[in-house]
């Protein structure tokens, strides 16, 4: 079942009033810095499709290495007849993995901000899996989603891969897995891929490749605020930058000013010293313990949790216990 309906225009006026607020609330900071969910409009999307396939971003091959190789143990966790929600699906990908290990699931639920992008992977994947129901939600998951229809906690699986969870702080990655919990209840379980802590040299690589395709991802928020938020960023007076701060075990990302300029969002005009960055996102990396600690304390208990021969990344199966 696919949802292709146009978008009311009083849900887009409020996204656009939501991304404003959000824009000018964060330029308005002494440390200025912008949410990372704003990436992904289809350019943003698009790119990060293209970062996934780089050599030097390992999460992504990782990961779906991880799915394949454990497919049977991931099945036997979740059981028959599942109802799989994969929260930031983006295009759908590594879910055809899960799709098919296991045990007749009943309906996918892929969950994404980016409306467009969303439509269409879905679309794909009901064309290629014409028995399973497809049910697009477009929304903010971090925010709150309505779910679209009554599921039973107990066949619920949550999918949560990408290390998309090491962009919260851990503060706000505990916060959000107990209001998960709380929204697919007791008994739901949660596939969910973390990213491990690793040599410094390895992660800076990842988020600052060769090619510049992460910088122009990087970018491509300055380029969607000036799209649709009649902003007037120079792209060419900012450039990339992301380093790994050992002390809190996290990658940040920045958006660097090259010289003194002035840019302007909503009326409001902003001024950037030479050096000054934007934080664009942070991505938190953790032990196999610290991850089942934070967990626990969300009220998820760990199952299992299969990691590669390299100790790159990690894939989670938990259970709520509320």
């Amino acid at each position: 079942m696919m949802d292709g309906a146009v978008p009311h225009p009083v849900m887009a006026d409020a996204f656009l009033a939501g991304f404003l607020a959000d824009v000018v609330a964060g330029l308005s900071r002494p440390r200025k810095a912008l949410p990372s969910k704003y990436f992904y409009d289809a350019r943003g999307s698009a790119l990060f499709d293209a970062i996934c396939e780089l050599e030097e971003y390992y999460p992504t091959r990782t990961e779906t290495a991880l799915l394949a190789r454990h497919a049977a143990d991931i099945a036997a966790f979740a059981g028959p007849d599942a109802a799989v929600v994969e929260l930031g699906s983006g295009s759908s990908v590594k879910v055809r993995l899960l799709l098919d290990a296991l045990d007749r699931p009943a309906l996918y639920v892929p969950v994404d901000i980016s409306r467009e992008h969303l439509l269409a992977a879905a679309a794909r994947l009901a064309g290629d899996y014409p028995e399973l129901t497809v049910v697009p939600v477009a929304a903010d998951y971090v925010r709150g989603f309505a779910l679209p229809c009554a599921l039973v906690p107990e066949r619920t699986l949550a999918f949560f891969p990408g290390s998309t969870i090491g962009n919260f702080t851990p503060e706000e990655a505990a916060a959000f897995l107990a209001r998960l919990g709380d929204r697919l209840g007791v008994g739901s379980r949660l596939l969910i891929g973390v990213d491990l802590k690793k040599r410094r040299d390895v992660l800076e690589a990842a988020y600052d490749d060769a090619r510049g395709v992460t910088a122009a991802f990087n970018l491509n928020l300055l380029a969607r605020i000036n799209r649709e938020l009649g902003g007037t960023f120079d792209l060419g007076g900012f450039r990339h930058r992301a380093f790994y701060d050992e002390t809190q075990g996290r990658i940040e990302m920045h958006l660097e000013s090259v010289r003194a300029q002035t840019a302007a969002v909503g009326g409001r005009r902003f001024r950037f010293a030479g050096g000054e960055t934007i934080h664009t996102e942070i991505s938190c990396k953790y032990t196999v313990p610290e991850f089942r600690e934070l967990a626990a304390g969300a009220g998820w208990r760990a199952l299992d949790a299969w990691t590669d021969g390299a100790g790159l990344f990690s894939i989670h199966a938990l259970a709520f216990a509320g």
